[in-house]
């Protein structure tokens, strides 16, 4: 097996663990509590940022690993 594409695979497999990560980042980033038919709606914008950059970087990583794997 070529070393291309077995970096590309790690890319991709890098890339698809980073995406999921930010994925959960974003998804457990806000609560909702209800008091007394009150809803409070609260979320916490770091977590949320960090979330899309982890999203943003596995997109990378995946687009760079299926670039490396098909490259001749």
């Amino acid at each position: 097996m070529n070393t291309k594409k077995i970096i590309g695979i790690l890319l991709i497999i890098g890339g698809l663990a980073l995406g999921y990560s930010g994925l959960n980042k974003i998804e457990n980033s806000g609560a909702s509590i209800k008091v007394l038919d009150i809803e409070l709606d609260v979320s916490d914008k770091g977590s949320k940022q960090q979330g899309y950059l982890y999203l943003g970087l596995g997109i990378l990583l995946v687009a760079g690993g299926v670039y490396t794997v098909n490259k001749k």
